[in-house]
């Protein structure tokens, strides 16, 4: 059967893990420590896919530069602290054995570090699905494309072949700036209004609408 992608490119927290209560509440917590005001929910979720520098200053504006090193200190210490309990979404494992089946190519595009993304992609057992990867430590943060134009290069697969999926603006947005097609999952950190605007070719509510999704488009 033809199909129209030969690479499909996942986000990764909010989009296959369940993450996004702990990262806002680890920003939360680190501004907490430091006395600084710390930001509400809704603008501790719209960081979450940036790299941890870019969110940090995006979330805690105020906090002065010479800060900005102790307030991620201790956004990794609570985050690590609940590292172990963050589950992939329902389906997300069984999405993927079926793209895998079908010989896909998949790969990660993360704001996570590079070693942030090996310990997950190890402690999940997700390492074997993915062909390549790239985090915010390697090259830009999204929603600038280099991701997903390093991937492209890596894996020889051209942009009208690729589809990127996630949650947030910033996965559209780096989809829109890449050239790619992309779709949107509205259970992570970006509202559906938001991701709304950015068109993507569909919004999906979970891993079991993805699957149907993609069986009838990709």
């Amino acid at each position: 059967m033809n199909r129209n992608y030969d690479l499909i490119v996942f986000d990764w927290d909010g989009t296959l893990m369940d993450s996004t209560a702990v990262i806002a509440g680890s920003i939360q917590a680190a501004c907490r420590d430091l006395g600084v005001e710390e930001p509400d929910d809704a603008t501790a979720r719209h960081v979450i896919g940036l790299g941890l520098a870019e969110a940090l200053c995006h979330a805690v504006p105020h906090l002065p530069a010479h800060r900005h090193g102790e307030l991620a200190d201790r956004y990794r210490y609570h985050f690590l602290a609940q590292d172990g309990q963050m589950p992939l979404y329902a389906g997300a494992r069984d999405t993927l054995d079926e793209l895998r089946a079908a010989e896909y190519l998949l790969a990660v595009a993360t704001g996570k570090s590079r070693a942030g993304l090996d310990r997950v992609l190890d402690s999940s057992g997700l390492r074997a699905y993915f062909h390549a990867s790239r985090t915010a430590d390697e090259t830009f943060s999204k929603p600038h494309p280099a991701m997903l134009h390093e991937l492209m290069e890596d894996l020889m697969v051209a942009p009208e072949r690729v589809l990127m999926i996630g949650d947030t603006t910033h996965d559209l947005q780096l989809a829109l700036n890449a050239g790619v097609d992309a779709v949107g999952m509205t259970h992570g950190a970006h509202p559906e209004e938001a991701l709304q605007e950015l068109e993507p070719l569909a919004l999906v509510e979970d891993f079991v609408a993805l699957r149907i999704w993609l069986r009838e488009n990709a």
